[in-house]
């Protein structure tokens, strides 16, 4: 069997010369992205777009403006975490895990109203998770 050196394990994912590792870089662009997705969605659902329609009834039925509003205020904040990670700030891989999961939430409540554009946002949500869970910022 194949022994890794200690000091290779040690630098695997550690953050070097103030620069973000590629996973947590990977993660910001994934939550830049999903953050712009949701703020379109959000104007969209603010100027009443005839986009959105909902098919029969649904519990989480919020007016279209409301959910305008609530996906707007969640992308803005998901944006600004992915730009956090992508600057290597210290607080920005909570605020990213934070921000992405409140993301999925009301994604996954959206999805009646526009299924495909939910899913693809979930689905960056999901990664960005996924990947910040998996860094260890303190490891050097």
């Amino acid at each position: 069997m194949v022994q890794v050196p200690p000091r290779a394990q040690r630098d695997a994912g550690a953050v070097r010369d103030g620069a973000p590792a590629a996973g947590p870089a990977l993660a910001g662009v994934w939550l830049v992205i999903g953050g712009s997705l949701s703020v379109l969605l959000g104007v969209t659902g603010i100027a009443e777009d005839s986009l959105f329609h909902l098919a029969g009834g649904y519990a989480y039925r919020f007016d279209l403006t409301a959910w305008g509003w609530i996906n707007l205020v969640i992308g803005v904040a998901v944006g600004i975490a992915g730009v956090g990670v992508l600057a290597g700030a210290p607080w920005a891989r909570t605020a990213g895990l934070l921000t992405a999961a409140a993301s999925l939430i009301s994604q996954f409540m959206f999805i009646p109203y526009y299924p495909w554009w939910s899913i693809s946002v979930m689905t960056l949500d999901l990664l960005a998770i996924w990947t910040l869970g998996r860094f260890d910022p303190v490891r050097r």
